[in-house]
């Protein structure tokens, strides 16, 4: 792939937006499925068509950008991430993958001994017990041994519990008194919120910036142009969220829409600049901590996990945020939870009206534990259902976590795709990073490819979710797609072949007729490399080059 501006000529002096054309590739849009040129002018599409029409546009380009075969696309939009713990990930310490508890204590001392004279509370992320042969998290003098004295925090996968040492318990006022401490083992609850905003609070300035840096640059290097910044007073702080949101503004990466989970937050939202007053609002919290909300117990654990809000206090917020004009959202994971969420949103409705409250595509993140009735109801009451098809991959499956917390049978019920989209329910794809990573093509993989078989939807279809839904989400219908007046956020990748990839054969093999006019995308069967990207561009701008110089 080469790129080239056009020397000084008659037009090089004429006022108006840079013009770029892209030619000799595969355009990824609607307007024309078997596009191979695109033309942008300043921030947007300005016409996508074949390469004998591109060349009518040729001396009218300020540059032109030879494909040689690449892959045009929209930008994904990543709908759910947390910035500043993603990037404390990114530069920190990750313990996502650690075979065992023997080898996360490991990392955990050769971690903090890098760390030494730095001072304050070190962070990191990603243990999960539930592969580990010891079958068990560390204990508290476990983890004290490990780290030396040190105050460290260390989230669990989920980022519904958290080890802490001792050293960072002292920093952390009224602990023992709060639900869901352990004097011993990992803390939940509102005992994990204290110590993750002590922790959170510990954050310079400056470490800050450049955690949330790394999640943007990060994010432009895997093709995302847009992220949705899921905070909220027990996920970060307003500081957080207001320094994310500046340092997005700047224009050098994807951008950022930030959300407020606060109940009865609507005027902080407003102040904050965020576009809802949603995201980790939680009614409950994650099957992995016991802490999804359930109608029947655990397979593992003679309870049914915690309930963080009533049907009532979510009728009042999402009451509330309708009267404001303002998107309302809520976590919610487990059946019970979401079962609440309904219920709320439909009480609201009776106080607001329907209408209104169906107008502004209310969201509800996670929503694993759906049932064909609540399915209906998604659609009923105009809910968006934010989704992570990640968490399949990860936790899915027979042998897996979710079968371990709930048995097989309510395991496979989780996260039905396909009867989402059956019914009409707006789906929007995100990572939840850090819980699980930034990758957009896995996420679609993970969709295409769910672990049961009758949750599948076709590539397509998840790769819409991951870039429209992402624009529908947050009410902007005309993004997200390569066509004539819109937003220019694409990326370029590196694709061998072009394939349609459907659950049912019938519909895929209709699909790669010609007549069908479906354009392809890359073939993403499990166990095949994914696309490479070589460049990522948003309003215009190109905020990633892949580092090879296949895009000077």
């Amino acid at each position: 792939m080469t790129e080239r501006t056009l020397p000084p000529g008659p037009l090089s002096g004429r006022r108006g937006p840079r013009t770029v054309l892209l030619r000799g590739g595969a355009v990824y849009s609607p307007a024309d499925p078997f596009a191979t040129a695109m033309l942008v002018e300043g921030e947007h599409v300005a016409w996508v068509g074949s390469d004998g029409a591109a060349e009518a546009y040729a001396d009218l380009a300020d540059e032109i950008v030879e494909l040689d075969g690449a892959l045009v696309t929209p930008a994904f939009v990543d709908a759910h991430v947390h910035a500043t713990s993603t990037g404390l990930a990114l530069t920190g310490l990750d313990l996502t993958g650690s075979p065992s508890l023997a080898a996360a204590l490991t990392a955990v001392t050769a971690f903090v001994a890098a760390q030494e004279g730095t001072g304050g509370v070190l962070i990191g992320h990603g243990w999960d017990e539930t592969g580990w042969p010891e079958g068990r998290p560390p204990t508290l003098a476990e983890l004290d041994a490990a780290a030396g004295g040190a105050a460290v925090y260390l989230s669990r996968t989920d980022v519904h519990s958290a080890l802490a040492t001792s050293a960072l318990r002292a920093l952390t006022e009224g602990l023992a008194d709060r639900p869901g401490h352990s004097a011993d083992g990992p803390l939940t609850r509102d005992a994990h919120h204290a110590v993750r905003r002590t922790a959170l609070a510990h954050l310079t300035p400056e470490q800050r910036r450049r955690a949330q840096h790394a999640t943007l640059a990060r994010a432009a290097e895997l093709g995302i142009g847009a992220l949705h910044e899921c905070a909220g007073p027990e996920i970060s702080s307003e500081q957080d969220l207001a320094a994310l949101l500046e340092l997005a503004a700047a224009g050098d990466g994807p951008e950022v829409f930030g959300y407020w989970g606060e109940s009865g937050g609507v005027e902080t939202a407003r102040r904050l600049g965020a576009v809802g007053a949603g995201g980790d609002l939680f009614v409950d919290g994650a099957l992995g901590s016991h802490t999804a909300c359930l109608h029947t117990p655990y397979a593992d654990a003679d309870h049914t996990g915690t309930a963080y809000l009533t049907a009532e206090q979510v009728a009042d917020h999402v009451a509330a945020c309708t009267e404001a004009g303002l998107q309302a959202g809520f976590h919610a994971i487990g059946d019970a939870a979401i079962t609440a969420v309904l219920d709320g949103v439909r009480a609201a409705g009776e106080r607001v009206g329907a209408g209104r409250v169906k107008a502004l595509r209310h969201r509800v993140e996670h929503a694993e534990a759906l049932d064909e009735k609540s399915v209906a109801a998604f659609a009923e009451l105009g809910l968006t259902a934010s989704v992570q098809p990640a968490f399949d991959a990860a936790w899915g499956g027979p042998d897996g976590m979710y079968a371990q917390r709930l048995g097989a049978g309510r395991a496979a019920a989780l996260n039905p795709f396909a009867a989402l989209l059956r019914a009409g329910v707006p789906l929007a794809f995100g990572s939840d990073a850090p819980v699980t990573p930034l990758d957009p093509w896995g996420t679609v993989r993970a969709a295409a490819f769910h672990r049961t078989a009758e949750h599948r939807i076709s590539v397509r279809a998840a790769f819409t979710a991951h870039t429209r839904g992402g624009w529908r989400a947050i009410g902007r219908d005309q993004d997200g797609v390569l066509v004539p007046g819109a937003v220019a956020s694409y990326a370029i990748w590196a694709a061998d072949e072009l394939v349609v990839q459907a659950p049912d054969s019938r519909v895929a093999g209709w699909s790669t007729d010609p007549r069908s006019g479906t354009p392809g995308l890359p073939d993403l069967t499990p166990g095949r490399p994914l696309p490479a990207c070589l460049r990522t561009v948003v309003r215009g701008r190109t905020v990633h080059r892949a580092a090879d110089q296949r895009l000077p």
